[in-house]
């Protein structure tokens, strides 16, 4: 035990004055491989937990974030101890690389300071549907230098984490999930209004999904060229645009089988053509083979 112990506490080199044995070398490859199994570890059993006792994505994402980088420091700060380096040795240094930094990386600094607001203060959050410069996606997650974002169309999209908390961007699901959304229809000229507005009430009303607060409103729109127009608006929880499309498609099924069983013709462009004069039309008999 004692030959061991020897062993151990051998030197192997010296630097900046402070000696380091074989036991230090030993002992901090050891510590980086158990922290990043504990990393891991964390990484999966937290989430669990937390979803399991019903909290949110965002919040779990955040937490799992802020457990990660306490592991971390616990682990810096374990490994200088056993090197016997004491944190002020690192005050001049430290201060030289911050200087640098700020000069060299302000783009990435902006980003991940961006990055802990969004998590902290939650304006945005895993789940939601956002549209950033006239693109429209469900946020899958929130990382310390950008956020990523899944389009309608399933290509994933990377936005710096600045570009959300500096420029203006719509979140369909910030307060809730209640939305407005319209559906135009035009009946022919001749049709009887107000049974074309009751016909529209009830295939609304026929509809999955609508809510009664606000109550759906059916416009008679205007006089087209061609049609008798009107616009039914109507409120439904919906999270993402194909939710709301959706939504109109079912609509407009029922108010064609609506307006077909009370005889209501769905308008079509018309023409009226007028001719100045006389028209004549002849009809020219062809020679017809025995």
């Amino acid at each position: 035990m004692n030959d061991f112990i020897a062993f151990v506490n051998r030197p192997v080199f010296e630097f900046m004055s402070r000696e380091f044995t074989v036991g230090m070398l030993i002992l901090i490859p050891l510590m980086l491989i158990v922290a990043v199994w504990l990393l891991k570890f964390i990484s999966k059993i937290i989430p669990r937990l937390l979803i399991k006792n019903g909290v949110t994505p965002d919040a779990v994402h955040l937490i799992n974030r802020v457990v990660q980088i306490l592991v971390l420091v616990m682990l810096v700060i374990t490994t200088l101890d056993i090197l016997n380096v004491p944190l002020t040795a690192f005050a001049f240094v430290s201060g030289a690389v911050a200087i640098g930094v700020g000069f060299g990386a302000q783009n990435i600094i902006n980003n991940f300071i961006s990055g802990w607001i969004l998590m902290w203060e939650r304006p945005i959050r895993i789940g939601d549907t956002l549209e950033v410069d006239d693109t429209r996606g469900r946020v899958e997650a929130i990382n310390t230098r950008s956020t990523r974002i899944r389009r309608v169309d399933g290509v994933h999209m990377l936005v710096p984490n600045s570009k959300l908390l500096e420029n203006t961007v719509i979140n369909w699901n910030l307060v809730n999930t209640e939305t407005r959304t319209s559906v135009k229809v035009g009946v022919a000229y001749g049709s009887s209004v107000r049974e074309v507005e009751q016909l529209i009430y009830s295939a609304v009303g026929k509809l999955d999904g609508v809510l009664k607060t606000p109550a759906p409103a059916v416009m008679f729109d205007d006089f087209g060229d061609n049609a008798l127009n009107f616009e039914v608006y109507y409120w439904l929880n919906a999270s993402s645009e194909m939710e709301r499309r959706k939504s109109r498609s079912d609509l407009r099924f029922l108010i064609c089988e609506t307006f077909e069983k009370a005889g209501i013709v769905v308008a079509f462009p018309q023409r009226d053509v007028h001719i100045d004069g006389e028209l004549v039309l002849t009809k020219t008999e062809q020679n017809r083979r025995p």
